[in-house]
C-alpha cells in the first residue's frame, strides 16, 4: 500500500486543490477471487469497502482506505483525517460520519468538519438545517469519483 500512497501524492502534488475534501465509502465486489484465496485467507466477505478522501475542485483522490471486514465509517475515518490534517482545511461527510471523535480530532488538525447530524431531535435537525449548504453541496464530488471507479 504504500508504493500507491507515494503514487497518490505525487499525483495530486500535480493538481489544483482547494482544501475542501469530501469523503466516503463505497462497496466493490470480489466475486472474481478464487474460492481456495479465500478460503485460504478466511474472508468470507465477497466484497471491498474502499474510503475515498476526495479534494472538491480536482476531484482528485487524496487519500484512501480499503478493507474486507465489516468497519463503520466512524471506524476508518481517523487514519484518513491524521494522515491528511496538512492538506484539508473543511472535512465534508454524511451522516455516516457523524461521530464526536471525528469531529473532534478534525478540529484539533484545525479541519473544519462538515458532518450532517443524524436527526434524533429537534435539536439535530436545527444543526442540519444551519449548515453550509453551498460548501457541503460539494461532497457529492465524492460520490461522483466513487461512481466513476465502480
Amino acid at each position: 500500500m504504500a508504493v500507491w500512497r507515494v503514487l497518490l501524492n505525487l499525483s495530486v502534488s500535480l493538481l489544483p486543490t482547494n482544501g475542501v475534501a469530501g469523503i466516503d465509502a463505497s462497496g466493490f465486489d470480489r466475486n472474481h477471487a478464487s474460492k481456495h484465496y479465500t478460503k485460504r485467507t478466511k474472508l468470507t466477505i465477497q466484497q471491498l469497502k474502499v474510503t475515498l478522501l476526495v479534494d472538491t475542485r480536482a476531484n482528485a483522490i487524496l487519500d484512501l482506505h480499503i478493507t474486507t471486514t465489516r468497519k463503520h465509517d466512524t471506524q476508518i475515518a481517523p487514519s484518513l483525517i491524521n494522515r491528511n490534517a496538512a492538506e484539508v482545511d473543511v472535512l465534508l461527510g454524511d451522516k455516516g460520519y457523524d461521530d464526536q471523535q471525528i469531529r473532534g480530532m478534525a478540529r484539533e488538525n484545525s479541519i473544519r468538519p462538515l458532518i450532517k447530524h443524524r436527526e434524533f431531535s429537534s435539536l439535530q435537525k436545527a444543526w442540519n438545517a444551519r449548515l453550509d449548504t453551498e460548501l457541503y453541496g460539494q461532497r457529492s464530488q465524492s460520490e461522483t469519483v466513487n461512481s466513476r471507479l465502480k
